[in-house]
């Protein structure tokens, strides 16, 4: 190894490698000095506006950031000024080209030849859109929660019923719904009208970011408390006098509405009215001041004209006692049938939405209607309309419904089911 280190060869050859290293770290540094002078700094500029340029009537644009970060280095006067002026700008422009998506640089504008300039980010991906204007109709829509107990929203109304929606095709294309929301404080027991911002959304409920004209409408709430119309039954009180035999007890009203407590009203199946017959003595129209049950706040009617049919005994003939505002009425039979298995329709549930049966899970009630022999024989299933009333339904979930019946004025009826349970879910 000492042979080979005295050797002139090795000398020579370590002579050449310290020559070359030499080199190389004066060229560096020649390099270095020429690329930042003397007096040179450099300086971040955070937040610069981006301006973009392109056919803003009939395209839009996305993927342009609003703003960037500019770093500049160069002599420090130079830098100091156009970090304090900011005159200088930043564009992209597009307006060459066509609809689609493209990779684009950000090009700045007015900085001075002396400065070394670097953008974050300085290449974006923009995508140009044609841009479309639609007409959408406005659901409202207000949390049940803020309901006070027992009262529930009976119409919504929006004013006005459309707004126009502009913006890329594709968004456009992905708007499922447009709603205005009501809000409040908890306990609501009146109606109300009020100024709702109206939110464009996907099917996932994500706020899209389109223009909307106009961005605010008017929503009028009607907030009615929770009632049940149950059908009137007559029952005399009492026992009539020596004589005196009662035919017939008649109204002319066949139904009322009760207002209250949701509870009480859902364990209510008819309303009786008693009707006291100790002073009767003759035919003739009888009003009755009418009670409101424990837990009913309102009725419809608070007085019931009825009318009596009296006969009285003279010895061993029977007469008539005679009115002459009240003609006699003969006696008919009265009988009861059940129609089966009617179906439950939906009236009023927004397109948006769809129901399945809960409680009855088939959808289907039992209808037991009471009237005269006469009327019954004359009546048929198609007489009856069986319907629950979802317009007021704004939300997902379970759901219950009172169930309403439409028919022939001159018969009494009851359901096997006065309320249903249905699923309500977005369709």
């Amino acid at each position: 190894m000492d042979k080979f280190m005295d050797s002139p060869w090795f000398l020579r050859l370590t002579a050449l490698a310290l020559a070359i290293l030499l080199f190389f770290s004066v060229q560096a540094d020649d390099e270095k000095i020429a690329g930042k002078n003397a007096g040179d700094t450099e300086a971040t500029i955070e937040g610069v506006p981006v301006e973009v340029y392109y056919d803003e009537e009939n395209l839009v644009v996305t993927g342009v950031p609003e703003t960037v970060d500019v770093t500049i280095d160069g002599p420090a006067n130079i830098v100091q000024s156009t970090k304090l002026r900011k005159d200088f700008t930043l564009r992209v422009d597009l307006r060459d080209l066509l609809i689609g998506e493209h990779t684009v640089r950000i090009e700045p504008e007015n900085l001075s030849d002396k400065l070394q300039v670097q953008l974050d980010p300085a290449v974006i991906d923009v995508v140009i859109e044609e841009k479309i204007t639609q007409t959408f109709k406005v659901e409202p829509e207000l949390n049940q929660r803020l309901l006070a107990e027992d009262y529930s929203v009976v119409k919504m109304e929006v004013e006005p019923k459309t707004i126009e929606v502009t913006g890329p095709k594709s968004v456009i294309d992905s708007i499922s719904f447009v709603k205005a929301s009501v809000v409040g404080e908890p306990g609501i027991m009146k109606s109300f009208e009020q100024q709702a911002d109206v939110r464009v959304l996907d099917r996932d409920l994500n706020k899209l970011n389109v223009t909307i004209v106009p961005e605010k409408v008017t929503v009028k709430v009607e907030v009615e408390e929770y009632h049940k119309e149950l059908p009137i039954v007559l029952t005399s009180r009492g026992a009539a006098g020596d004589g005196v035999t009662i035919d017939s007890i008649t109204t002319d009203e066949k139904t009322i509405v009760l207002y209250g407590s949701r509870k009480v009203l859902d364990q209510m199946k008819e309303f009786s009215v008693d009707v006291d017959i100790t002073e009767v003595k003759e035919n003739g129209t009888k009003e009755i001041d009418l009670k409101k049950p424990k837990g009913i706040s309102r009725m419809s009617l608070d007085k019931l004209k009825v009318k009596l049919g009296v006969a009285v005994s003279n010895g061993d003939v029977d007469v008539e006692a005679e009115d002459p505002e009240v003609p006699e009425e003969p006696v008919a039979k009265v009988v009861t049938i059940e129609f089966n298995n009617i179906p439950i329709t939906v009236k009023g549930l927004s397109s948006e939405y769809k129901s399945s049966f809960q409680k009855p899970a088939s959808g289907l009630v039992a209808l037991s209607v009471t009237a005269d022999q006469a009327v019954i024989d004359a009546l048929k299933i198609s007489d009856f309309a069986v319907y629950i009333d979802a317009s007021g339904t704004v939300a997902e979930g379970e759901e219950t419904f009172a169930v309403s019946v439409e028919g022939p004025t001159n018969v009494q009826w009851k359901l096997s089911d006065e309320k249903v349970t249905m699923m309500i879910e977005l369709a």
